[in-house]
């Protein structure tokens, strides 16, 4: 799998399919920013709203409560991401990254690092 800064540093892209963005890379999700709403539950249960499934060299989020993320996503907003990537300690803030997704034409999701002064989330 690759690492988060390999996907930066290459701008490797995700992609979306439906309600699913698949990304390169393995990450602890603390919240997800899509719009007005804040997801900071990322439990097994569809409650939640979203479905995190880390394979073997990629990640699923599944958007529950939209049909097409695409459509529920301002094309200049972006989705944003605060994480902390697979194997670092969450604990520590210094390893607290800032992303956002832009979901582009033909199915591209450009992955982006946000300043770390930048402030998105409550």
């Amino acid at each position: 799998m690759k690492t988060l800064d390999d996907v930066l540093k290459n701008k490797i892209h995700g992609i979306y399919y439906g309600k699913r963005i698949l990304l390169p890379f393995a990450a602890n999700f603390l919240k997800i920013v899509v719009e007005d709403d804040v997801i900071s539950d990322f439990s097994d249960s569809t409650e939640s709203g979203v479905i995190i499934e880390e394979k073997e060299n990629f990640t699923n989020i599944y958007f529950l409560e939209y049909k097409k993320i695409n459509e529920a996503v301002g094309k200049f907003k972006g989705i944003k991401i605060l994480l902390a990537e697979k194997d670092k300690d969450i604990f520590d803030f210094a390893n607290h990254r800032k992303l956002v997704l832009y979901l582009r034409e033909e199915h591209v999701v450009e992955i982006e690092e946000l300043d770390k002064e930048i402030i998105f989330i409550d």
